[in-house]
Protein backbone atom coordinates (compact mmCIF):
# COMPACT_ATOMS: atom_id res chain seq x y z
CA UNK A 1 0.00 0.00 0.00
CA UNK A 2 0.98 3.24 -0.81
CA UNK A 3 0.74 6.72 1.95
CA UNK A 4 0.76 10.06 0.60
CA UNK A 5 0.90 12.93 3.05
CA UNK A 6 0.11 16.69 2.00
CA UNK A 7 1.19 19.51 3.55
CA UNK A 8 2.09 23.07 3.11
CA UNK A 9 -1.68 24.37 3.02
CA UNK A 10 -3.23 27.35 4.87
CA UNK A 11 -4.76 30.80 4.87
CA UNK A 12 -2.97 33.46 2.31
CA UNK A 13 -3.95 36.86 0.83
CA UNK A 14 -4.61 37.19 -2.95
CA UNK A 15 -0.97 37.52 -4.54
CA UNK A 16 0.56 35.58 -2.13
CA UNK A 17 2.36 32.10 -2.36
CA UNK A 18 2.25 28.71 -1.23
CA UNK A 19 4.26 25.68 -1.22
CA UNK A 20 2.82 22.32 -1.01
CA UNK A 21 4.31 19.47 -0.61
CA UNK A 22 3.39 15.61 -0.68
CA UNK A 23 5.44 12.47 0.25
CA UNK A 24 4.82 9.07 -0.04
CA UNK A 25 5.54 6.28 1.43
CA UNK A 26 4.79 2.39 1.80
CA UNK A 27 5.14 0.45 -1.27
CA UNK A 28 7.86 1.32 -4.11
CA UNK A 29 6.78 1.79 -7.08
CA UNK A 30 10.24 2.94 -8.94
CA UNK A 31 9.86 -0.49 -10.53
CA UNK A 32 7.20 1.30 -12.75
CA UNK A 33 9.06 3.56 -15.22
CA UNK A 34 6.19 5.08 -16.50
CA UNK A 35 4.56 6.94 -13.06
CA UNK A 36 3.91 10.04 -12.63
CA UNK A 37 2.55 12.21 -9.33
CA UNK A 38 0.02 14.78 -9.86
CA UNK A 39 -2.15 17.66 -7.68
CA UNK A 40 -6.02 17.97 -8.04
CA UNK A 41 -7.70 20.32 -6.33
CA UNK A 42 -11.64 20.34 -5.04
CA UNK A 43 -13.59 23.44 -3.98
CA UNK A 44 -17.13 23.04 -2.01
CA UNK A 45 -19.75 22.35 -4.64
CA UNK A 46 -17.75 21.69 -7.46
CA UNK A 47 -15.61 18.69 -9.16
CA UNK A 48 -12.49 17.74 -8.38
CA UNK A 49 -10.51 19.20 -11.54
CA UNK A 50 -6.49 18.52 -12.27
CA UNK A 51 -4.17 21.02 -11.52
CA UNK A 52 -0.40 19.30 -12.38
CA UNK A 53 1.37 16.56 -13.14
CA UNK A 54 4.99 15.03 -12.96
CA UNK A 55 6.86 12.17 -14.61
CA UNK A 56 9.00 10.65 -12.32
CA UNK A 57 11.20 9.43 -14.84
CA UNK A 58 11.64 12.38 -16.56
CA UNK A 59 10.40 15.31 -15.22
CA UNK A 60 8.27 16.36 -17.40
CA UNK A 61 5.52 18.53 -16.36
CA UNK A 62 1.80 19.39 -17.04
CA UNK A 63 -0.40 21.81 -15.93
CA UNK A 64 -4.00 22.78 -16.52
CA UNK A 65 -4.25 26.26 -18.24
CA UNK A 66 -5.93 27.64 -15.50
CA UNK A 67 -2.40 27.73 -13.24
CA UNK A 68 0.10 28.14 -16.27
CA UNK A 69 2.42 30.44 -15.32
CA UNK A 70 1.86 31.02 -11.88
CA UNK A 71 2.47 27.43 -10.20
CA UNK A 72 5.64 25.13 -11.01
CA UNK A 73 5.28 21.23 -10.28
CA UNK A 74 9.02 19.71 -8.74
CA UNK A 75 10.19 16.47 -7.11
CA UNK A 76 12.95 15.20 -4.87
CA UNK A 77 13.23 11.80 -6.41
CA UNK A 78 15.40 10.93 -3.13
CA UNK A 79 13.06 11.67 -0.38
CA UNK A 80 9.58 10.74 -2.99
CA UNK A 81 8.49 14.01 -2.65
CA UNK A 82 6.19 16.21 -4.89
CA UNK A 83 6.17 19.82 -4.43
CA UNK A 84 3.54 22.33 -5.84
CA UNK A 85 4.73 25.57 -5.61
CA UNK A 86 1.79 28.52 -5.96
CA UNK A 87 2.53 31.99 -6.95
CA UNK A 88 0.31 34.63 -7.39
CA UNK A 89 -2.44 33.13 -6.00
CA UNK A 90 -6.58 34.21 -6.49
CA UNK A 91 -9.33 33.69 -4.91
CA UNK A 92 -10.59 31.07 -7.55
CA UNK A 93 -7.80 29.05 -6.04
CA UNK A 94 -9.34 28.25 -3.16
CA UNK A 95 -10.04 24.32 -2.57
CA UNK A 96 -8.42 21.56 -0.93
CA UNK A 97 -5.36 20.32 -2.62
CA UNK A 98 -5.04 16.65 -3.32
CA UNK A 99 -1.68 14.76 -4.64
CA UNK A 100 -1.60 11.70 -6.43
CA UNK A 101 0.23 9.01 -8.31
CA UNK A 102 -0.39 7.20 -11.62
CA UNK A 103 1.71 3.67 -11.62
CA UNK A 104 1.06 4.34 -15.55
CA UNK A 105 0.77 7.79 -17.17
CA UNK A 106 -2.20 7.62 -19.18
CA UNK A 107 -4.23 4.88 -16.93
CA UNK A 108 -6.30 6.95 -13.92
CA UNK A 109 -4.58 7.72 -10.58
CA UNK A 110 -3.77 4.49 -8.54
CA UNK A 111 -3.19 6.64 -4.94
CA UNK A 112 -4.82 9.17 -3.27
CA UNK A 113 -3.82 11.64 -0.40
CA UNK A 114 -6.04 12.94 2.51
CA UNK A 115 -5.69 16.60 1.13
CA UNK A 116 -4.56 19.92 2.66
CA UNK A 117 -6.78 23.14 2.46
CA UNK A 118 -5.71 25.97 0.54
CA UNK A 119 -7.65 28.92 1.32
CA UNK A 120 -7.19 32.50 -0.75
CA UNK A 121 -8.61 35.57 0.52
CA UNK A 122 -9.29 38.46 -1.40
Amino acid sequence: QVQLVESGGGLVQAGGSLRLSCTASGRTFTTYNNYAMGWFRQAPGKEREFVARIRWSSGTTYYSDSVKGRFTISRDNAKNTVFLQMNSLKPEDTANYYCAVALVVGKGYDYWGQGTQVTVSS
